[in-house]
């Protein structure tokens, strides 16, 4: 009998691009699309900012639950497996978003898409490394595919929400929900069809029990990266619309945002591949916290445009940075684990930050106090980042 031959393992860039699937459903969509649906669900639900922060809060907290559980999933069903099912679940939370206006179920749906999302997200993030170290001279490169998820997700959704919305009028953020169920569920496919190897696990051993306190001063930088970020890309639709932004201009403000996140793989190139410390997720939040700062300066087109372009180039690189971090300073068996640990303080940081800044919001009457809180948060990120230094790497 004639031997079938076995399919070719898909190129590393390919696969990592295969596996940013995860994040563009689950962040790009699940969550940072929010963003665009919050004006029109404030206004029709009779929403605070407080209560359109805590939106989400609830899914920054689900993501937190997801970073917990991810790596006791991928131990029991593998990690291919836990990015479909994270994902999966994602997805099925958008689709509830669309049949209820109860505050709670609400709640609910943006919890378990936070939770399918961080599940996806750091199993992802692993297999991602591993990948990304079968070619050590493009590591950095490889690795930023998987990274470049969630840009791409702003891009898709920004292509869809503000449309939507001007087509079906105020109180149509439902079907926004519904058409982002139907974009997420093309989306998805190829991550469900596509054959996906379990990267063999790391051997036990004392790799494994590294301590990760060397890089607490790190832990707390992304913490704080974690409260500053999601407040700008929660209200800043919202307040873009406050200086009479219309469906285009939204959209191209959110697109400008996510084409910008995608090109960081090109962009940081040589950033991510210096082996420093946190000296290169000191210059990339730097540029974050520029990009936030700017609309404070100026409420023009071309300024708003700026801000989005700087911030976009920089938000999601953060996270690469992060991961190279990890990669450069410890051995691999200790990688999952030390992801989980930065994913953990960078959702306790997500957790806090739209809902504290919602409710300063409310408190002062104006979004450009949001923004100041978030550029302040982002370059304090930056200053506790430029302070880790290397750390003694154990051998595996």
């Amino acid at each position: 009998m004639p031997q079938i031959a076995e399919p070719a393992p898909l190129h590393p860039a390919r696969l990592n691009l295969t596996l940013s699937l995860g994040p563009i459903v689950g962040l790009g969509i699940g969550r940072f699309a929010y963003a665009l649906v919050l004006p029109d669900m404030r206004e029709s639900l009779h929403w605070s900012y407080s209560a359109a922060g805590f939106m989400n809060t609830v899914n920054a907290a689900g993501y937190l639950l997801g970073a917990l559980l991810a790596s006791h999933l991928i131990r029991r069903i593998g990690g291919p497996a836990t990015v479909r099912g994270g994902t999966l679940a994602a997805l099925a939370s958008l689709a509830v978003c669309a049949t209820t206006d109860a505050f709670v179920g609400l709640s609910l749906a943006r919890l378990v898409a936070g939770i399918g999302a961080g599940v996806a997200f750091v199993a992802g993030g692993a297999l991602a490394a591993r990948v990304a170290q079968s070619r050590p001279a493009q590591a950095s490169f490889i690795l930023s595919l998987f990274y470049a998820g969630p840009p791409l997700g702003i891009v898709a959704s920004g292509l869809v929400a503000p449309f939507v919305l001007q087509a079906f009028g105020p109180g149509s953020w439902w079907i926004v929900w519904l058409a982002l169920t139907a974009l997420g569920a093309v989306l998805i496919i190829p991550l469900l069809l596509t054959p996906i190897p379990a990267m063999a696990a790391p051997t036990s051993g004392r790799a494994d029990h590294v301590s990760l306190r060397p890089m607490t001063i790190f832990l707390f930088g992304y913490f704080l990266y974690g409260a500053g970020y999601i407040a700008y890309l929660t209200f800043m639709i919202a307040y873009v619309r406050d200086l009479g932004g219309g469906a285009a201009a939204q959209s191209a403000f959110w697109c400008l945002i996510g084409l910008a996140g995608f090109t960081t793989p090109w962009v940081w190139r040589r950033v991510l591949a210096l082996d420093r410390g946190g000296v290169p997720a000191a210059i990339i939040l730097t540029v974050n916290a520029v990009g936030a700062t700017l609309p404070v300066l100026s409420h023009t087109p071309v300024m708003l445009a700026i801000s989005a372009a700087v911030f976009g180039i920089a938000f999601s690189t953060v996270t690469t940075a992060t991961t190279a971090f990890v990669r450069f300073n410890l051995p691999q068996s200790a990688w999952p684990r030390a992801i989980a640990a930065l994913t953990i303080v960078f959702g306790i940081g997500q957790t806090l930050g739209p809902f504290v800044v919602g409710a300063i919001t409310d408190a002062f009457g104006s979004l450009g106090y949001a923004l100041n809180v978030s550029a302040a948060l982002l370059l304090l990120a930056a200053v506790m980042a430029a302070m880790q230094g290397k750390l003694a790497k154990p051998a595996s």
